[in-house]
């Protein structure tokens, strides 16, 4: 019995070894492939975006109330 529960924590702790030298070359070849792509290929800056008129804005909350109803019928008529 006492072989067998040797032989099992020998299998544990080479199995969790294992997975801990694999997951620590992954993160070292995930950092270092991202620095070769950021220096290859570097993100372009990014735009700023063109602002919206304010009588846009004002429309569209006009057309609320016309919604509103349209919304509410379709509800009214679904549930009947």
């Amino acid at each position: 019995m006492d072989n067998l529960l040797s032989e099992g924590l020998g299998l544990m702790v080479f199995g969790m070894g294992f997975v801990f030298v694999f997951l620590t070359l992954l993160i070292f070849s995930t950092v270092g492939m991202s620095k070769v792509v950021g220096k290859y290929f570097p993100e372009a800056p990014p735009q700023p975006k063109a602002r919206k008129a304010a009588p846009a804005a004002a429309a569209a909350t006009n057309n609320n109330d016309e919604l509103v109803a349209v919304m509410t019928a379709a509800v009214h008529k679904y549930r009947s």
